[in-house]
C-alpha cells in the first residue's frame, strides 16, 4: 500500500463543512443564498424566502430521491456547483425514520437503523469536495436543575448528540434584539454552556454576520 503524505495547509481544498441550527423562522434557508454558487438539496418544502435569489434545488422526498441526488452531484453536469445545501437535515431524518418503521417489526430497531443510515449519509455529503451547508432544527432541553440548553434536532437522542462531530464549523444562528429593538441576525461560533457551537478552524471571532461565503472566505476556504 502505497502512502500520501499531505500537508494540513491543504484541507479546507475540499470545501468548508457547515452545520447550522436555529429556531423556526430565523432564517437558516435565506442563508443558502450568501454561499458561494449553490444546490439546494430541500427536504421541508419552505424555499419561499429565496424566491427573489432564483436558486436552483432539488426536491427530497425520499431517500432514493437523496441518494439519486448524491450520485448526480459527482457527474460532470454539476461540477458547476461550489456549494451544496441541504435544508433540512433534521427532515431528511424524520423521512429515514418513516421509511425504517415501515419494515421494523421493533420500534429500537428502526431507531438503530436510522441511525446507521443518516451517518453514511452525512459522512457522504459531507466528504464532497464542495463546501457543505447542512442546517438544522432546533433542539432546546433542560436538565433536572432547569438549566436550558440549545443543540441541533434530530429523531433519536444518541443521532442528536452525535451529529456535531460530524462537522469542523457548528453553527448557531440567533436572533437578538439590538438596543433599538430591531432583529439583529448573527452567527455564534463558540459553546457557551447554553448554545452548542464549535469552530475548528479557530478563524473565526465568537459572533460573526449571518454571511456563510464571509464565514468561508475567513477560515480560507475561496474556491
Amino acid at each position: 500500500m502505497a502512502i500520501s503524505v499531505k500537508r494540513t495547509s491543504s484541507l479546507t481544498a475540499g470545501g468548508v463543512k457547515i452545520l447550522c441550527y436555529g429556531q423556526a423562522g430565523a432564517g437558516k434557508t435565506t442563508l443558502i443564498a450568501s454561499l458561494p454558487s449553490p444546490i439546494t438539496l430541500s427536504a421541508e418544502g419552505g424555499l419561499l424566502a429565496l424566491q427573489g435569489a432564483d436558486l436552483p434545488y432539488i426536491e427530497i422526498g425520499s431517500m432514493a430521491d437523496l441518494h439519486e441526488a448524491y450520485s448526480w452531484l459527482g457527474s460532470d453536469e454539476a461540477r458547476g456547483y461550489e456549494s451544496i445545501a441541504i435544508d433540512s437535515i433534521s427532515e431528511i431524518a424524520e423521512v429515514c425514520l418513516i421509511a425504517e418503521k415501515r419494515v421494523a417489526k421493533d420500534p429500537r430497531q428502526a431507531y438503530g437503523a436510522m441511525i446507521d443510515a443518516m451517518s453514511e449519509v452525512i459522512r457522504a455529503f459531507r466528504d464532497l469536495p464542495r463546501h457543505v451547508y447542512v442546517s438544522a432544527k432546533l433542539d432546546k432541553s433542560a436538565d433536572e436543575l432547569g438549566k436550558v440548553a440549545y443543540a441541533p434536532s434530530m429523531p433519536g437522542a444518541k443521532l442528536g448528540q452525535a451529529l456535531p462531530y460530524f462537522f469542523d464549523e457548528v453553527l448557531a444562528l440567533r436572533v437578538e434584539r439590538s438596543e433599538s429593538g430591531e432583529p439583529v441576525r448573527g452567527l455564534q461560533t463558540q459553546g457557551d454552556g447554553i448554545w452548542t457551537a464549535k469552530d475548528r478552524s479557530g478563524r473565526l471571532d465568537a459572533w460573526e454576520p449571518a454571511d456563510l461565503g464571509a464565514v468561508i472566505r475567513k477560515i480560507g476556504g475561496s474556491r
